[in-house]
Parts: structure tokens; C-alpha cells; sequence
């Protein structure tokens, strides 16, 4: 069986990217490593190249900054990455630049791409998801955070990145995918609130023109993450990757996890999800077989 790795970075220096702990997080498991690096103003190639496996194959990229609707720059440049795999895989491993797997999955996925790798029914597999807020101390808990993405799909390149990057379908349909039981760490949501800041300024350029940022996105020197609806305290362990970015954190963030800022609505379908672990009306881009 042959894996690769694949993602997309810019200006991973600039706005605190665990880009590094991203890509060594998985790379046990892959025979390669595509990385298409975006035109940045920081040395993102740099901390790439500084990874020093040989594993990694790094192409150079341009985004398209007119693309300004639907974050759809995200979805062409999953794109170029994954194009960029090579023919012999069988699989082929997507991971964001603020995503980190805990290595005590890394057999579970092993596994799952060994099992499903003669099954052409199987288009996919899926992970669960972890969504870190503030600090590494807490998770979101709400209806606000996907439960669930597609991170490994078959190299066939008629396979395509799907809006902002999300999830891929093939010939515009949802991946027939087969679940693992492990989970992604995602980290997005866990940085100084300088950092934060810059990067909501930034990114809602992605989706929205300028008078919708100028309007939407308050103008401040740092991020408030005090206005999150729900959180619940994380009790387990961080991935090894991840321990010396958290031991420098140098910004404090608390919460209470039983003060919830939900209407009644979301609370109700809150308690729902508590009790049966179904989540009413979830959005789904792919279909379980």
C-alpha cells in the first residue's frame, strides 16, 4: 500500500500556523509529502524545508486573490496539491495547516487504508473531529463545530476540493466514504489573540469583498474570544507534536463550561445531541456505506 500526504500553506509565520505539527503528524503514515506553498511575505518555505524529511515534495504556488467568494482559493489550491500525488498511491492523506492527528491513531488509519484499499466502493474515510477555542484547555461543544470531515480519499483525480475546502466530491457528488474511529485535533481556533486577530481580518477576505469585512470584521488591536456560545473542558492528552508550541503559549483564556450562551432553540437541540448523539438537520458532505 502506498499513501501520500498532501496540504496547502501561506504565510504559515505570519499568522502562527501549527503547520509543522501538522504535517509530521501524519507523515509516519505517508510514503511522500506534497506541500503547494502559496506566495507568501514570511518564509513559510523555510519552515517547511526546515521539516527536513525527504519524504516532502514542495511546489510553489500563486493564489488567485480576485477569487473573493466562497473562500474557493482554498479549494484550488487543495487542488494543485493533490494533483501534484503520484500516480502509484493508493491513498492519498489531506491535512490543514491548524490540524494535528494524535499519534495513537496513526495504527487505526493504517489500518482502515489497508482494509478498504481493495474496495473501490470506498471512496473515503472519516474522521472525527476535535475543535480547540481559546486555549488547549477547552473544545467546542456546540452545533457551531463539524463533527466530522473526509481526510483520506482514493488518488483519483477526478476527485475535487468542494467550496472552501471542507470536504471533496467526485463529479459534484458526496464521497461514499467509510468512517475510523479516530480523531483529528484542530487547532484554528487556539492562538495568541494578536495572531487571531490578524488571521479573521485577513481570511474573511477570502469570502466576503471589502465593504462586507469593513462592516462585519470589528476593527481592535486583538481577537475577543469571549463571545463563544459553548465550550466543554478537554480532559485528554495533546498529540507529542504538539506539546512544545503549548508549553510556550504566553496568553491566558478561561471560561466557564456550565455558563452556555445558547437560545433556547440551541439548547434544546444541545440537549438532544448530549443525550443521543444524534445531531438533527447536520450538514453532511459526504454518504456513509
Amino acid at each position: 500500500m502506498k499513501v501520500s500526504g498532501f496540504t496547502f500553506i501561506r504565510n504559515a509565520i505570519k499568522f502562527d500556523y501549527p503547520v509543522v505539527e501538522a504535517i509530521t503528524s501524519v507523515l509516519p503514515l505517508c510514503d511522500e509529502f506534497v506541500v503547494a506553498v502559496g506566495n507568501s511575505e514570511d518564509n513559510t518555505r523555510g519552515l517547511i524545508e526546515g521539516i527536513g524529511s525527504p519524504k516532502i515534495r514542495i511546489i510553489d504556488t500563486i493564489w488567485d486573490d480576485t477569487l473573493r467568494e466562497g473562500g474557493h482559493v482554498l479549494a484550488l489550491e487543495t487542488d494543485k496539491a493533490f494533483d501534484a500525488v503520484r500516480a502509484e498511491s493508493d491513498w492519498a492523506f489531506y491535512i490543514q495547516g491548524d490540524e494535528v492527528l494524535h499519534e495513537q491513531y496513526l495504527e487505526p488509519m493504517k489500518q482502515a487504508m489497508q482494509q478498504w484499499k481493495d474496495h473501490s466502493e470506498v471512496e473515503g474515510l472519516l474522521l472525527n473531529y476535535l475543535h480547540f477555542y481559546g486555549s488547549y484547555d477547552y473544545v467546542g461543544d456546540s452545533r457551531r463545530w463539524y463533527r466530522r470531515e473526509v481526510r483520506v480519499i482514493r488518488n483519483n483525480k477526478a476527485i475535487r476540493s468542494y467550496r472552501d475546502a471542507q470536504g471533496f466530491r467526485l463529479n459534484n457528488r458526496p464521497l461514499r466514504v467509510k468512517a475510523v474511529d479516530a480523531t483529528m485535533y484542530h487547532y484554528g481556533w487556539v492562538k495568541h489573540p494578536d495572531f487571531q486577530q490578524a488571521k479573521q481580518e485577513y481570511f474573511h477576505k477570502l469570502w466576503h469583498d471589502d465593504e462586507w469585512v469593513e462592516k462585519k470584521i470589528p476593527k481592535a488591536a486583538f481577537f475577543d474570544y469571549s463571545g463563544i456560545d459553548s465550550l466543554a473542558l478537554f480532559s485528554g492528552s495533546h498529540p507529542e507534536v504538539m506539546k512544545a508550541r503549548i508549553a510556550s503559549g504566553n496568553w491566558q483564556f478561561t471560561f466557564d463550561p456550565l455558563k452556555k450562551k445558547l437560545p433556547l432553540k440551541s439548547r434544546f437541540l444541545h440537549s438532544i445531541e448530549k443525550l443521543t448523539g444524534w445531531r438533527p438537520g447536520e450538514y453532511r458532505n459526504y454518504r456513509m456505506i
